[in-house]
């Protein structure tokens, strides 16, 4: 029995609508929930709002309603983006359920008793648009300001109850020497290790200058910390806080997570805070937390007031002219996944989008299909191709070995969240297929009757490509690669959904006599005009 595995989202803060960043992370999580399911794992994907804190109440009172309203309000537009993309998640949570809240205060009780929360005194620097503490040192090296929103750091003296994130910092050297891969990229996992040499401070795990949030268990004028609440949202959605209750038992064994996928900005509650918290509650710990960097425009950070923000409506542009897929290709093959931002432009866009899923993948399983379809009247032809030679190289496999070895590593990319790398590997697949066309000919030699023979053997061995590759992107691009395995009449189900992905692309599935319908998946498309 495979070990049941889960990956996570950052819960998306209510005081904002949704955008490309939003889109980008849960897409990624969503390909790689995907790709485990059909490799047949049990997978649990989660994704959800955070809906208190200061900001939240800030404005829901400039808009003159309750701020449980602006929350309800903006974690219906999440849900919906949700819908709109086709995820897959799991679970969508809300800090503000009561499921979320009682857990939150069963966890902080705990950690009331062990100690690790005490009442205190603090004063420091304070980045108001994260609600975030910085060290003296910290705020010295960012001259003061915001890394994110570039404002000036506030000085703040509160009295507040901690967590002891200093009696941690032994432990926190300790497990990263010993889990190099815990951070990703290997940037993010050095700028981790670089500050925590700087020395960690206690953080304030309440605040009292607002009151919507979950107050402190025996001492309601203290809220717990908006971002400690939210920390949170990945176990109480599995109840991990009552380990004998309902919810549990049946989600229990999807902790810790596989991957917990984040935007660099939030990287250090994520990759110290969380971690310390966890080893205080005797949790294990997450796999691996995945930092991705940021979209830009122009070489310039996305701004409203510079008219380069992605936005949903924006997005939902993209999805009526070139399709969901396309968008969903582009975020996972030319986003910024690793420590570097990722230029976003609508001509980038339109030339990945032509020449990678038009001129390649659609194309190939056009040309495929309609020979198919004019010289064997739409039906897969009988030839034996798995021994067949992938190319005229002396060196090159055959097709059987091609596609067993190239599922094999698309499979580890996948599972290793390397979702471009596994992209181009699927597709590689198609290119090959293009390859045999152009060396063969198949269109020239069905001209001679003696030949069809031949020409049955090369047809089948590039509808059987087509199918392979189709069900390795399936992931990233589940209604397209649908639509063609459909049409090449083997479409993911039954024996085909179990045994894994491997099992699935295996040589030979797509038998002779099976009806093959002509399919192009993408269609070309107008030029973006700016």
């Amino acid at each position: 029995m495979r070990t049941p595995v889960s990956i996570t989202t950052p819960i998306y803060y209510v005081n904002d609508r949704p955008h490309i960043g939003h889109a980008y992370t849960t897409t990624l999580c969503d390909v790689w929930a995907r790709s485990q399911r059909l490799d047949g794992r049990d997978v649990f994907f989660l994704t959800g709002t955070d809906e208190h804190g200061a900001k939240v109440e800030k404005s829901a009172r400039e808009r003159g309603i309750s701020p449980q309203a602006l929350a309800d309000e903006n974690s219906e537009e999440f849900r919906k983006v949700m819908a709109l993309f086709g995820l897959s998640n799991d679970d969508f949570i809300r800090t503000t359920e009561e499921r979320h809240e009682s857990q939150v205060k069963l966890f902080v009780q705990r950690l009331l008793a062990s100690g690790d929360v005490y009442l205190g005194e603090f004063e420091g620097w304070y980045d108001e648009g994260q609600e975030e503490y910085v060290t003296d040192t910290r705020a010295k090296e960012l001259d003061y300001k915001s890394p994110i929103s570039g404002k000036p750091l506030v000085r703040a003296k509160e009295h507040n109850y901690y967590f002891r994130l200093s009696a941690y910092a032994s432990k926190l050297e300790k497990f990263f020497d010993a889990q190099p891969a815990f951070v990703r990229p290997l940037g993010r996992f050095n700028e981790v290790r670089g500050r925590l040499r700087e020395g960690l401070m206690d953080v304030p795990i309440t605040r009292t200058n607002f009151s919507w949030g979950i107050g402190m268990p025996g001492a309601p004028e203290h809220v717990i910390y908006v971002w400690i609440d939210a920390l949170f949202n990945y176990t109480t959605a599995l109840g991990l806080a009552d380990p004998k209750g309902t919810t549990a038992s049946l989600r229990g064994k999807y902790w810790p997570p596989v991957y917990q996928v984040i935007g660099k900005e939030i990287l250090w509650f994520h990759a110290v805070v969380w971690p310390a918290m966890l080893m205080a509650l005797e949790l294990p710990m997450p796999q691996c937390v995945y930092a991705h960097s940021f979209w830009i425009s122009n070489g310039q950070k996305m701004s409203k007031s510079l008219g380069n923000f992605i936005d949903l409506p924006t997005i939902e542009e993209y999805f009526a002219k070139y399709g969901l897929d396309a968008w969903r290709w582009y975020m996972t093959t030319q986003g910024p996944i690793g420590t570097q931002d990722a230029d976003f432009s609508p001509k980038h866009f339109h030339e990945i989008y032509t020449s990678q899923l038009v001129n390649t993948f659609a194309n190939c399983a056009s040309r495929t299909s309609s020979m198919i379809e004019k010289y064997f009247a739409g039906v897969m032809p009988d030839a034996e191709t798995a021994s067949m030679p992938s190319s005229s190289s002396a060196q090159a496999p055959s097709w059987s070995e091609l596609a067993g070895t190239t599922a094999v590593e698309v499979q580890r990319r996948y599972a290793n969240f390397e979702l471009a790398e596994a992209a181009d590997c699927a597709l590689s697949l198609i290119r090959a297929v293009d390859v045999l066309i152009n060396e063969t000919q198949p269109f020239k030699l069905a001209k001679d009757p003696a030949k069809l023979p031949e020409v049955a053997r090369i047809l089948g061995a590039c509808a059987e490509g087509v199918r392979v590759a189709a069900v390795l992107l399936s992931p990233i691009m589940p209604a397209k690669c649908a639509e063609v395995l459909t049409a090449l009449g083997s479409p993911i189900e039954g024996e085909f959904a179990t045994g894994g992905l491997v099992n699935a692309a295996r040589w030979g599935r797509l038998t002779a006599g099976t009806r093959i319908l002509k399919c192009a998946p993408f269609m070309r498309v107008d030029a973006p005009t700016a």
